[in-house]
């Protein structure tokens, strides 16, 4: 465990790194996590096992558990918990053709502040999740989700 009181140019972890990354006060990073080049900001917790890419934002008191992967153009409020294996994706149609000839196109996923996401959901791109939502365990968000809802279900559903 790593306790952050500065930003980080560039750290190795036991089976982990963090590279060029804006790492605020008192957040709490765990061992064997890839970080590069994301901003997380102040008290929050970053789990084992979690990989965040270049662009992704993350906003104070945020937790985010194990397992865990949010990628570029991901941008989370404060006080937010992302649970156990929670997938956050940038892209609708992956495709390598697509990337190598500059068509790919990321989408960006925008979470709200006090949103939860529970374990194993996975967060489809181009999706805003509304303040104070929560998404249950194994939710597939597939569409935008309004202030204060409930979803649930393959394919979220609204409760």
């Amino acid at each position: 465990m790593v306790k952050i009181d500065k930003t980080i140019e560039h750290f190795s972890l036991p089976q982990g790194v963090i590279r060029d990354c804006k790492i605020g006060k008192g957040t709490i990073i765990y061992n064997f996590v890839n970080l590069y080049e994301c901003e997380i900001g102040e008290n929050c917790m970053i789990g084992s096992f979690v990989e965040m890419q270049k662009g992704a934002k993350i906003g104070d008191s945020v937790r985010v558990q194990s397992h865990s992967f949010v990628c570029d153009g991901v941008e989370v409020g404060n006080d937010v918990f992302i649970g156990h294996g929670v997938v956050f994706s940038n892209d609708r149609r992956p495709s390598i053709v697509m990337q190598k000839t500059g068509a790919w196109k990321m989408e960006k996923t925008v979470v709200k502040n006090r949103v939860s996401v529970g374990n194993n959901a996975t967060i489809l791109p181009g999706i805003t999740i509304g303040e104070g939502a929560m998404i249950g365990a194994g939710c597939v968000v597939t569409k935008n989700i309004p202030k204060g809802a409930v979803v649930v279900g393959n394919p979220g559903r609204f409760l």
